[in-house]
């Protein structure tokens, strides 16, 4: 068995915290009608000299100081985006440069929206077995509030701007994630046009096949992964669910059988992030000491593509 562990976490978030009031008075609607539908108080969006790309570099500059290594260690950088500040060059890359990065360090961004930070696991865990290098950075970002109809109440509540970062290691007698990857073509239920299209890039989205979506895929990954494993849901020590809406991550709790102190998140306070929600919630969970040296965590994303990932993932 080979695979990698968690060595540390960062995290970023904008200076702004935008409450269901602040939304309130942009758009018809209130702090009854987001908290009741999705369980989101408030989201953060960047302000004046905050982006995409200050974000991604708070975080994993945050991750790699906590992990004790050098930059000149790092084999693989992974950014999980669908919200960057450039189409080219990629996110990665420019933490390459100012994070001091050696030149053959594969950089890369990957867009599988809000599973993406658990595909970036997977691959830097496949990556990281063929590097000479063998510790690698994943980071999930999203600046969501660039791409935001905040005519449309239906979307503009729900999705806030954050980053969190991983720096993950390498072993030969490290367990695997065990990871379950998967995707489920899609670009009605939820997609954001390109450069230059017909139409403004805002986030669209059918909320009900969105939810129908995640209610049967989130609980059936988080069972695909254990099985892959070898062990229960009672042996994982923490679930870290993507926070997309709270009334889809209650029934699939309700629906696991697991025990809801082990499922609690941080929608209430960030929203959605997209590809930043995952990591964001881990870092909580590390830093907090909710999650500890030796403990596991399954993490599972769902969203954009339609795509879902899950991951075992343990705390060196």
């Amino acid at each position: 068995m080979n695979g990698i562990k968690l060595l540390s976490t960062g995290s970023a978030l904008p200076r702004q915290a935008v409450t269901n009031d602040d939304m309130a008075k942009i758009v018809e609607t209130s702090d009854e009608w987001i908290a009741a539908r999705t369980g989101i108080r408030s989201r953060y969006h960047c302000t004046d000299g905050e982006s995409h790309t200050t974000l991604c570099l708070a975080a994993a500059k945050q991750a790699l100081d906590r992990s004790g290594i050098g930059p000149e260690q790092i084999g693989v950088c992974i950014v999980a985006t669908l919200s960057q500040d450039f189409l080219t060059p990629a996110a990665a890359c420019i933490l390459q440069r100012d994070l001091g990065f050696p030149e053959d360090t594969v950089c890369f961004d990957l867009n599988a929206a809000c599973s993406g930070f658990v595909y970036g696991l997977h691959t830097a865990e496949c990556l990281l077995a063929a590097s000479a290098r063998k510790y690698g950075l994943v980071v999930g970002v999203e600046a969501l509030s660039r791409i935001i109809d905040f005519t449309d109440r239906g979307t503009c509540v729900l999705f806030g701007d954050g980053a969190g970062a991983a720096v993950v290691e390498w072993r030969e007698d490290y367990p695997s994630l065990h990871a379950v990857l998967g995707c489920r073509g899609n670009q009605d239920a939820l997609y954001v046009p390109g450069a230059n299209a017909p139409v403004p890039s805002y986030i669209h989205m059918d909320g009900k096949a969105v939810f129908r979506f995640a209610v049967e895929a989130l609980p059936r990954c988080a069972k695909e992964v254990a099985a892959k494993a070898g062990i229960t849901l009672d042996d994982v020590d923490r679930f870290v669910f993507h926070q997309a809406n709270q009334r889809i991550i209650d029934f699939a709790v309700k629906k696991l059988g697991a025990d809801p102190a082990k499922c609690t998140g941080n929608i209430a306070r960030t929203g959605n992030t997209s590809a930043a929600s995952v990591p964001l919630l881990l870092d909580e969970l590390v830093t907090s000491g909710q999650l500890t040296s030796g403990q596991k965590a399954l993490c599972v994303g769902f969203g954009g593509g339609l795509t879902w990932a899950g991951a075992l993932l343990e705390l060196a």
